[in-house]
């Protein structure tokens, strides 16, 4: 098989891409995507925190496909940029002219003995996995006190704000319930602080401080004992580093990440990433080595936070310059670098940290202070939000 463009990918950003070339009238487009539920995983963070349902988060792959893109429903298991073709998982090779790289990212479990493991006992449970969300949420319901430990990776994950949004969630309702008095709250991670960005850090941690939540920093998760119920850190310090271990009652845990095993072994792969990134020219989005490539989204190793908000100004950059290149004119799209995190600090009120590569704050709602936690951001994040991805930017209007 042969096409002029090729996606890989079916999630965010592969299906706007797609939807978008479509409206630029290429009308030779494939996407290679295996998966027949699309998810929408923001809200998984909801469904861990007993305010949405994990129906509501998912849509069957073809109803959000764009009519006139050929979907191919397997699996990429090998790129070859420079005999330009894709091998799949039932053996056929999809040749290109151009390719545009955005399968997401995978589950590192083995890179912390024992926490896939945890994750299947009664005591703990991640709002990484769509199965796994549900269980989060009656884990919290049903916690009477007692040790409960929120563990976050300091390496780049998806959505790195989620593991905080699961422990904010789940203390404000066990404040609402009385139980907050009797527990220990531990948000322990890797990160070397609550949020990259001063602005949004001060208000984080004044919601630490209101739920008596017990933050640990430089504190990298390197293996759990379900048994024992045992999570042990390494810690960093200048003086160098130490091993502690804290036994918890219920845990919630971020899986460290990175991008699959057909992208970190291909040529396309930056050598300096232990995770496999795609390397790319951060602003254009092309390959640093092979121009007739792109890449966007949590795969591709732009220094911004891997979320569904910087998708959203990726694609148009990505698409205007895959463009230029198909017309033989040189990138001149620029993408800089705008995340977003919205923050559920408790059930109604949200914090959005918009922010650009300067990490600085880049605030887009008009005439809003989202520098603050509010109720009109958090039916944003509910209802707003969800909205437009299903209706304007998978349609690739927005």
């Amino acid at each position: 098989m042969h096409h002029r463009i090729v996606i890989i990918g079916g999630g965010s950003a592969g299906i706007s891409i797609a939807a978008r070339l479509l409206r630029a009238g290429q009308d030779d487009v494939a996407v290679i995507e295996p998966s027949d539920i699309h998810y929408y995983q923001p809200l998984w963070t909801l469904v861990g925190g007993g305010v949405s349902s994990l129906e509501h988060t998912r849509r069957s792959e073809m109803s959000v496909m764009p009519k006139g893109v050929r979907w191919i429903q397997d699996s990429a298991v090998e790129i070859d940029p420079d005999q330009r073709h894709v091998e799949i998982s039932s053996g056929s090779k999809i040749s290109y002219d151009f390719l545009v790289v955005c399968p997401g990212l995978e589950m590192a479990w083995e890179m912390v003995p024992g926490l896939k493991e945890a994750v299947h006992t009664p005591f703990a449970s991640t709002n990484y996995v769509a199965e796994l969300a549900p269980k989060t949420w009656e884990l919290v319901r049903k916690f009477r006190g007692g040790t409960a430990l929120f563990a976050s990776p300091g390496t780049p994950i998806k959505c790195p704000g989620a593991p905080q949004k699961a422990a904010y969630l789940s203390a404000d309702y066990w404040q609402k319930t009385g139980t907050l008095a009797g527990t220990d709250v531990i948000f322990a991670t890797g990160a070397g602080g609550i949020f990259g960005v001063p602005e949004f850090a001060k208000v984080l941690s004044s919601v630490v401080e209101r739920y008596g939540i017990d933050a640990r920093f430089s504190h990298e998760l390197i293996e759990v004992d379900p048994g024992r119920r045992s999570a042990c850190f390494e810690i960093t310090t200048p003086d160098g580093k130490t091993r502690q271990s804290i036994e918890y009652d219920i845990m919630h845990t971020a899986p460290p990440q990175r991008a699959p095993g057909f992208v970190r072994e291909s040529p396309l792969a930056d050598p300096s990433s232990p995770f496999g990134w795609v390397s790319v020219d951060r602003h254009t989005l092309q390959h640093t080595v092979y121009p007739e490539v792109f890449s966007l989204g949590d795969v591709c190793n732009a220094p911004t936070s891997k979320t569904g908000a910087a998708i959203r100004k990726e694609a148009p950059v990505v698409v205007a310059n895959l463009l230029s290149v198909v017309d033989g004119k040189e990138p001149v799209a620029r993408y800089d670098g705008y995340a977003a995190c919205p923050f559920t600090t408790a059930r109604g009120k949200m914090l959005l940290a918009e922010f650009d590569y300067s990490l600085t704050p880049h605030p887009t709602v008009p005439l809003v202070n989202t520098k603050k936690e509010r109720t009109d951001m958090w039916l944003l994040k509910r209802f707003g939000l969800p909205f437009f991805y299903w209706n304007l930017m998978l349609k690739g209007l927005g």
